[in-house]
């Protein structure tokens, strides 16, 4: 027996509970892995609380209860099952990927998800950065290829995600501008490669961009945040430049005529998310290897913000609803 998070019901945070859970042997093609660390994102609340539909689910209502939550993770792996060539005993591993069930001591999974930590690479840094860099990744580099000299705008550049596409924009060598909700969160940007930081509880986002790009717009935003932000962020668009939209934390988009993008300059608009990006162990592993790279040779900090232990997720849950962290957030078996 080992310890899980699970929920019986949708609701809030209290309805995750700490309890005992049998895993089993892994069958053909899986592995049992011991977790080290365990990632908290908000697709997480989305899930718990019933909400559901979200791009990077690939599901609408996609939980059966009793669900364990939980999308990413890293540790080692303890068992491994007949057909498996992708890891090995041992082998340190992490993961963002479907199926559910990460908020445990240890789980069962299928091991073409899972990928090679290197050496310079720990568990929590693993469990920390999987899903919000390879989002990183495959926003910057796949869905909408950044060059040098464009000049973006990254929501919530505070957060997990949006430190990570900071540095990561600026080692492209693009112009970076970012907003964020206080002046504590706008000098973490600052320090994490972005050239410019809005607080839109202070100014108003659309008119600073406007001012910081003379009038012309960004080539692109990348908006996680969705309900209160799309509309303006479409008016922060250069002509014939690109919105996309890969997260709602702030709620659901109304729905948008058409003829909003041909008003503003013949504009794009994607509403993208990872598991496309990673939909082959190919594609997987070479947008990881990507990831690491950049922070094996220093490019890219990984910024863990707090963690809690594994049987205090509730209390986790409601800190990242109050909007009360920044970077990362990790649970601890």
């Amino acid at each position: 027996m080992v310890k899980a998070i699970r929920l019986h019901k949708a609701g809030g945070p209290k309805v995750l509970r700490f309890e005992e859970i049998e895993i089993g042997a892994p069958g053909p093609g899986e592995v049992r892995l011991r977790q080290g660390a365990i990632g908290l994102n908000f697709v997480d609340t989305y899930l718990r609380d019933g909400t559901g539909a979200y791009g990077d689910t690939g599901a609408a209502n996609p939980l059966a209860y009793p669900a364990i939550l939980g999308l990413e993770g890293a540790g080692v792996v303890e068992a491994v099952g007949p057909g498996v060539d992708a890891v090995a005993l041992g082998d340190r591993v992490a993961y963002a990927a479907l199926p559910f069930g990460a908020y445990a001591e240890q789980r069962v999974m299928p091991a073409d998800v899972l990928v090679k930590l290197p050496s310079g690479v720990s568990e929590q840094i693993g469990a920390a950065v999987m899903l919000k860099g390879l989002t990183a990744e495959y926003l910057l580099r796949r869905c909408h290829p950044i060059k040098p000299g464009d000049t973006i705008l990254i929501h919530a550049a505070a957060g997990g995600c949006g430190l990570l596409m900071g540095q990561w924009a600026a080692h492209i060598g693009a112009t970076v501008i970012g907003t964020v909700s206080s002046p504590e969160k706008a000098a973490l940007a600052r320090s994490h490669g972005y050239h410019h930081v809005i607080d839109y509880s202070r100014e108003d986002f659309v008119a600073r961009v406007r001012e910081l790009t003379k009038g012309t717009g960004v080539s692109v935003v990348y908006d996680s945040v969705g309900r209160t932000t799309f509309t303006r962020s479409l008016d922060c668009l250069a002509r014939r430049g690109v919105m996309v939209l890969f997260g709602q934390a702030s709620g659901p988009v109304d729905p948008v005529p058409l003829s909003a993008l041909t008003d503003r300059g013949s504009l794009f608009l994607t509403r993208p998310g990872l598991l496309d990006y990673v939909a082959t162990r190919a594609e997987l592993v070479t947008a990881a290897n990507a990831l690491f790279d950049l922070i094996v040779r220093g490019i890219l900090r990984v910024e863990i913000g707090q963690t809690f232990a594994l049987k205090d997720a509730a209390d986790a849950h409601i800190a990242l609803e109050a909007r009360r962290t920044y970077g990362s957030t990790l649970l601890i078996p």
